[in-house]
């Protein structure tokens, strides 16, 4: 035993010098960072400048990143094909707002009625999630890492209280990934919004309605000056992922100590996110319903069960109209099946 800790032992010297020196003959590589949020969000803005220091401090200085809010370089919306194309270096993001070009985009963001982030990260890890999203992103030109993790949102924020699925029909609201294929089935006009344009969209009436995130985050952008009725749960997205995505050109620069850097990371980054996340919803929502005149609903189970089935409709749909839709969902599927027995065994219900 005692001569097990001691090679232990030397084995962590010599990786911590190896590593050292590893950093140390790594050339310098210098990148820009597009982020998808202004910095001022709750969460996720301090989470992008958090992931630029932690490459920074991790490379010793070898990897030059620098973070950019939305639009400083381009626009929020052009990331994927602006990194595809090498004129962005990278971006930290979220891929389901490249549905655009392929619904299965939204997998690997968030999925209706879907995983919670022990479950999702699972997946990924360890059902084929990650390797089906590198694929697809592959297509695009970009290298992709996932690097962000956030529990619940909430379900969205609306003017007036919503009584039942017929009065969502007619109603403008921003939507995000699969989430809106959803509520299109009950007569809701969706649009996609980057962050920095919603609040005023909501205010201008351009918008009747929003979702965006968890309560943390949206109490930032303003929401409730506009709209005091806030749902949950977020059954659309019940774990969100945020990526990283970086052009081919750039990834090829780094070496391979560098790209190890940047994945743990990465990693890192998905685990400070979900603490931060469970751990500063309830003191919102407490100032939300004290401080700010915002009523604080729950749906019914009913509701719940109307928005389900038309999820169940439009996984069919989207499976029949993308090949790399139902490869990921199929996928994603059979792991849920197989977790199932563990988690009905496992957890507290």
């Amino acid at each position: 035993m005692a001569f097990k800790r001691l090679a232990a032992a030397a084995l962590a010297v010599g990786m911590v010098f190896g590593g050292s020196q590893a950093i140390a003959q790594d050339k310098k590589v210098r990148a820009q960072m597009g982020w998808a949020f202004p910095s001022t969000t709750g969460l996720l803005g301090p989470a992008q400048t958090r992931l630029v220091e932690m490459i920074r401090t991790m490379s010793g200085g070898s990897i030059d990143v620098k973070g950019f809010e939305p639009g400083a370089l381009v626009p929020a919306n052009q990331y994927l094909d602006a990194v595809g194309n090498g004129s962005l270096d990278m971006a930290f993001t979220v891929s389901a707002f490249w549905t655009g070009k392929d619904i299965a985009f939204a997998l690997y963001g968030a999925v209706p009625f879907g995983p919670e982030g022990g479950e999702y990260i699972a997946w990924l890890k360890h059902g084929g999630g990650e390797k089906l999203m590198k694929e697809l992103h592959a297509k695009y030109n970009v290298e992709v890492i996932p690097c962000g993790l956030i529990s619940p949102e909430a379900s969205g924020w609306f003017r007036k209280e919503i009584k039942s699925v017929e009065d969502l029909k007619g109603l403008k609201m921003r939507f995000l990934g699969l989430g809106a294929n959803v509520m299109q089935k009950f007569g809701v006009a969706t649009q996609l919004l980057q962050a920095g344009e919603i609040f005023q969209a909501l205010q201008l009436g351009t918008i009747d309605a929003t979702e965006f995130s968890m309560p943390i985050m949206d109490a930032t952008l303003g929401f409730h000056q506009v709209a005091k009725h806030y749902y949950f749960p977020g059954w659309h997205q019940q774990s969100t992922l945020n990526e990283l995505i970086i052009s081919k050109k750039k990834w090829a620069e780094f070496s391979p100590n560098q790209k190890a850097i940047i994945q743990n990371a990465c990693d890192a980054n998905m685990l400070q996110m979900f603490a931060d996340g469970e751990a500063s919803q309830f003191a919102v929502l407490q100032d939300l319903q004290k401080n700010k005149g915002v009523t604080l609903h729950r749906w019914p189970k009913e509701i719940l069960a109307q928005f389900e089935k038309a999820w169940e409709e439009v996984a069919a749909e989207q499976s029949a109209k993308s090949p790399d839709f139902k490869k990921g969902y199929e996928s994603y599927t059979a792991f849920r099946k197989n977790y199932k027995i563990w988690q009905d065994l496992g957890y507290l219900r």
